[in-house]
């Protein structure tokens, strides 16, 4: 029997939905070139891992077994980890196919196994040959067409791309082959960025830090390299976002104050998302900080749970379109808006004042640090929404990924 019955979806579909997305209609030549080369980038699977906090997300949604979610999905693990608070509905949408395609194998995955080792062993450290036969017999009987067509598949390797799960995963996509590029340059001017996770305190991490990874952001290359723009298209930065992103300040500059906070604003041993940039791993099934969705005590929750999620490929704007009206209670846009162009956000936020019951929560992460809706979204949709921002900022620096500038979050008036 099939996990879902699932719409139909194809890689050769990112393209044109993805290019929707990214361009607009007062690009420059140059820049819907870079536009155009993004896109193709974008195209594949990008995100192993999500890198926008979950935990925060949750919290800042305050979710009830009543609530309807809408949500991009990315990698998923906003999606499955939301599921550890038993929402009634999540309905999860991606423009990326990979993107669609890994949140239905990890739903697929929960399904059909039934103890949380075995389950870990193949999302969680996601490295041993045995995941790739535990696919075959356990997994893939459940997906449907569309997605077993995609993990059956050959890469450009010629394997079938289940075999990520052979061979670190994580390290798999562009942002894998991204961090993986940044340890070979660190080891290229004589730094090593695993010891960092050897730190048992706050201040020897700021120590390691301090003295052998923020030299590197003051290395002539380095900062050239990181002033090109396609150069953090392993990010996931569109060249729109690059600008918000960087600012008044120098790229090198902006990117070295972030991953300060990843390496030092939180103790190592409860922040896996500075595993997955230090050491491209999780610490371990039995120790340390996992993504919520993974961690043993949530195992049985999930696995009940993931009957209630649906994913499709298509825009979140379409599918609040779709939803009709007052059927949401929380929407999760990621930093998607970063890419979008006025019109772009009037639409989406014309669509989701439509769908949302009153008293709904939108969140969502911004290259910048300041909310970017005043002065580009109408003034009747906007002054309908209270914008949280005491709680939005509380909220961010907790956010453990440290990678956007801002954190989130909209209320809409009980009587809008």
């Amino acid at each position: 029997m099939l996990l879902t019955t699932a719409t139909e979806y194809a890689p050769s579909g990112n393209k044109q939905l993805l290019a929707q997305a990214v361009s607009t209609t007062d690009d420059t030549r140059t820049d819907a070139i870079l536009d155009k080369l993004f896109t193709y980038l974008f195209s594949g699977l990008v995100y192993p891992q999500i890198w926008e906090d979950p935990e925060v997300d949750m919290a800042a949604m305050e979710l009830r077994p009543s609530h309807h979610i809408v949500a991009i999905s990315s990698g998923g693990c906003n999606v499955m980890s939301y599921l550890t608070m038993s929402p009634a509905r999540i309905s999860a949408v991606d423009l990326n196919a990979s993107h669609v395609a890994l949140v239905r194998l990890k739903l697929a995955a929960f399904k059909s196994i039934a103890d949380w080792g075995s389950m870990f062993k193949f999302i969680g450290e996601a490295n041993s040959p045995e995941n790739v036969l535990t696919y075959d017999t356990l997994i893939r009987p459940m997906l449907d067409a569309s997605t077993r067509r995609y993990w059956d598949s050959k890469s450009l390797l010629g394997k079938r791309r289940i075999n990520g799960f052979a061979g670190n995963f994580y390290m798999t996509g562009l942002l894998g082959r991204f961090i993986g590029a940044g340890h070979f340059v660190a080891r290229l001017f004589g730094t090593e960025l695993r010891p960092l996770l050897a730190a048992k305190t706050l201040a020897e991490q700021a120590k390691y830090f301090e003295t052998k990874i923020a030299p590197l952001f003051r290395n002539r290359l380095v900062r050239w390299l990181t002033s090109n723009k396609v150069a953090l298209f392993g990010l996931g930065i569109p060249p729109k976002q690059y600008e918000a992103l960087c600012g008044s300040h120098e790229m090198a500059d902006v990117l070295c104050e972030r991953l300060r906070v990843l390496a030092c604003g939180f103790l190592v041993k409860d922040n896996y998302f500075a595993w997955q940039a230090f050491a491209r791993r999780y610490q371990g099934s039995q120790e340390g900080s996992m993504p919520p969705y993974l961690a043993e005590k949530h195992f049985q929750t999930v696995r009940s749970q993931v009957g209630n999620v649906t994913i499709d490929h298509m825009s979140i704007t379409e599918k609040l379109k779709r939803l009709g009206a007052q059927s949401c209670d929380r929407i999760v846009l990621l930093d998607a808006q970063d890419w979008m162009n006025g019109r772009q956000l009037n639409e989406l936020w014309l669509a989701i004042t439509q769908a949302a019951r009153p008293g709904s929560r939108v969140i969502f992460r911004t290259a910048g640090e300041e909310t970017i809706l005043p002065g580009r979204i109408s003034a009747d949709v906007l002054r309908r929404w209270l914008y949280l921002q005491q709680r939005s900022r509380d909220l961010g620096k907790l956010d453990r990924s440290a990678i956007y500038g801002g954190f989130h979050i909209y209320e809409l008036a009980a009587d809008a």
